[in-house]
């Protein structure tokens, strides 16, 4: 069955940011990735994760239930000249299906919010290694936090061609804070937190792509009025700054839980 990402996983893989370097680096650090492990990557989207990893590891399983998402991912791998990846349609509910090989790290992104987390928590346990980890990636807005000013410009586009309110999906105020107390109730309960500050410059058609990467702003949801909507973002966001340079700094946030030390 076809979802909202399928119609989203082309501007998804070109318009959403990639994890801020500094991330892979650490997470590099911390699991001393070596080019001996076996990754798995929860979610993987079109491989935002995990193909910058994958050069560190031996083996990458990349999972997802949208193969559109998947299909995007095979061809940044190809055009990378990755060769070390495997590309799974599934979800969480069926990660003991995938009959996959003990695995030295697992990153999970946002979409760990749409997951049943203390069932892949319980999951993940006998698959992962005895000295493996879980990395959780998140985005840590919060409602007030300062906006940037072409914002609005976006809301209200959106707002003409899909009606008033809030969109629907994102990760609740509150979903950075409770990871840990999660965690803390799981296998994974040694955790620590890193925080990144990640600058994002673009024009206004990548803005306009980035919209039509969401669930609630993609193509399936907006019809035949998906180019009509692009084209009158791109103009209106012109008319906000003619320089057509937008600017955003995202806080980035990761987790990584490991079994406690005996």
């Amino acid at each position: 069955m076809s979802t909202p990402f399928a119609s989203a996983a082309p501007y998804y893989a070109r318009h959403r940011p990639p994890y801020p370097p500094e991330f892979h680096e650490r997470l590099a650090d911390r699991f001393a990735l070596d080019g001996s492990q076996t990754l798995l990557d929860l979610g993987a989207g079109p491989g935002t994760a995990c193909l910058p990893l994958a050069p560190l590891a031996e083996h990458v399983y990349a999972v997802d239930p949208e193969p559109a998402m998947l299909a995007e991912g095979r061809r940044a791998a190809a055009a990378r000249g990755l060769t070390n990846i495997t590309w799974l349609t599934g979800d969480d509910a069926g990660i003991g299906r995938l009959c996959l090989p003990r695995i030295d790290l697992c990153v999970i992104g946002s979409a760990f919010h749409l997951m049943d987390r203390t069932r892949v928590l319980d999951d993940l346990d006998p698959l992962l290694a005895h000295r493996a980890g879980i990395a959780i990636v998140t985005p840590l807005d919060r409602p007030g936090d300062p906006e940037p000013p072409w914002r609005a410009v976006v809301d209200e586009v959106r707002e003409r061609f899909l009606g008033p309110g809030a969109p629907p999906g994102e990760p609740p105020a509150e979903y950075g804070e409770t990871l840990g107390d999660l965690l803390a109730k799981s296998a994974f309960s040694r955790i620590e937190t890193h925080v990144w500050e990640q600058p994002i410059r673009c024009t206004a058609e990548q803005l306009a792509g980035l919209q039509l990467s969401f669930p609630y702003s993609c193509p399936a949801v907006l019809g035949a009025r998906a180019d009509a909507f692009e084209a009158a973002l791109c103009r209106a966001l012109l008319e906000h700054d003619p320089g057509d340079a937008f600017e955003r700094t995202l806080r980035v946030g990761a987790v990584f839980a490991t079994r406690p030390r005996r």
